[in-house]
């Protein structure tokens, strides 16, 4: 394969597509240097995946955004979410809050109820142990189990949470109360770890340990949203290497939803302010090697960060949008607002595709996530309709 042409090297990658097979990590490593000229084709190869396994039919899942607490120990270089106690904008939302953006959200179409937050802040900031000391809970993660049952139990929306890194014992207990949970592996490089790199003071981004947790899940048959960070100073087979990991997992487990191939947007006020942003091409390359690796799966890219010409990335070969809120902000990336529902119905009808409400789960995984409590298996059979999807408003 290393002596092959680029035009025999898309062939090969077509054909094993189109079969279902994965490229090899020589083939992605190479197909993400390729020269511009094939570009095109290496587009093609990758639609050719996605028509072959995921045929007609662009997802994305209605939410509300509930940044449960923005207290965190981790200090990455691209960060704005995160606060310490004391920074203008630090917060962490009381139970009222949380459910009164709930109920919004169900006036407006809402399933998802997506919880963010910073990783256990409590164990480094004694004003986060105050505040869930007054609100009656020992910990951010039983908190976030309260109001996870909370949402689920009062709403018709479905809890999808992110709270960092999680131990056996928090796996299987957010997982009786949420169909579905979510850890951005971001990346496998711990070269992202040392001093003035992307991770330097973040010590839960440490690669061995998010993979631990996702393994786990896996263990658990818990369903499981991942993805990598792609910009943030990895090299690109460092970045092939992330992705290979996520479907390794996946063809052990079968637990892993969905994908996710992100793009890093410079912010300003942080370390990484004036790091270059990957480009329209690196994105579209990443997506259509990442479908190529993996051509099975579930693939997303955050329509809000490639704006306006986010529907470029359905050439990569993705068929997902992932959480589109028409109440809350992004509040990770606030600068960079949601695109209208509308619009995104009509840029990705544009493109021959369907656009289809889902829950936070994907149909395919629903009846995995319903073993784990009879109050999901119910409210799992309210929401869904036949085909798995979000039921459409009457």
């Amino acid at each position: 394969m290393a002596t092959s042409s680029p035009e025999a090297l898309l062939t090969t990658a077509a054909e094993l597509a189109a079969a279902g097979e994965p490229i090899s990590r020589e083939t992605a490593c190479r197909l993400l240097r390729a020269d511009d000229d094939i570009f095109p084709f290496l587009l093609t190869a990758a639609q050719v995946a996605r028509a072959r396994f995921k045929p007609a039919v662009i997802t994305y899942s209605r939410k509300v955004f509930l940044p449960l607490t923005n207290l965190c120990g981790d200090y990455c270089g691209y960060c704005t979410f995160r606060r310490d106690p004391g920074d203008p904008g630090a917060h962490t939302m009381t139970p009222d809050e949380v459910m009164e953006v709930v109920r919004a959200g169900e006036r407006m179409g809402c399933t998802e109820a997506l919880f963010s937050l910073g990783d256990k802040p409590e164990l480094l900031f004694p004003e986060m142990r105050d505040t869930l000391r007054h609100f009656g809970y020992r910990s951010t993660l039983h908190y976030l189990e309260a109001m996870c049952e909370k949402v689920l139990r009062e709403s018709s929306l479905l809890p999808h949470p992110n709270p960092g890194l999680m131990s056996l014992e928090w796996l299987k207990r957010l997982s009786r109360v949420s169909p579905s949970m979510g850890l951005m592996l971001e990346t496998t490089s711990t070269r992202l770890l040392a001093k003035n790199a992307a991770h330097n003071n973040a010590p839960d981004k440490e690669p061995v340990k998010r993979l631990r947790t996702i393994e786990e899940a896996g263990r658990q048959k818990i369903p499981f949203t991942t993805g990598i960070l792609i910009g943030i100073g990895e090299t690109l087979e460092e970045r092939v290497d992330a992705l290979i990991a996520i479907r390794d997992l996946h063809l052990t487990y079968g637990h892993i939803q969905e994908v996710i191939v992100q793009n890093f947007r410079a912010k300003s006020g942080t370390p990484m302010a004036h790091w270059p942003e990957p480009n329209r091409g690196d994105m579209l390359r990443t997506l259509a090697v990442a479908r190529l690796l993996m051509p099975t799966m579930n693939i997303q890219a955050p329509p809000n960060l490639s704006d306006p010409h986010y529907a470029d990335l359905l050439d990569g070969g993705i068929n997902d949008w992932g959480g589109i809120s028409p109440l809350t902000p992004d509040f990770i990336n606030p600068e960079k607002p949601w695109p209208h529902l509308e619009q995104l119905r009509q840029k990705t009808e544009a493109k021959g595709f369907e656009l289809r409400q889902r829950l936070p789960v994907y149909p395919e995984f629903a009846k995995q996530a319903a073993a784990h409590s009879e109050i999901l298996t119910q409210r799992l059979g309210a929401v869904a309709d036949a085909d798995g999807y979000a039921r459409r408003a009457a």
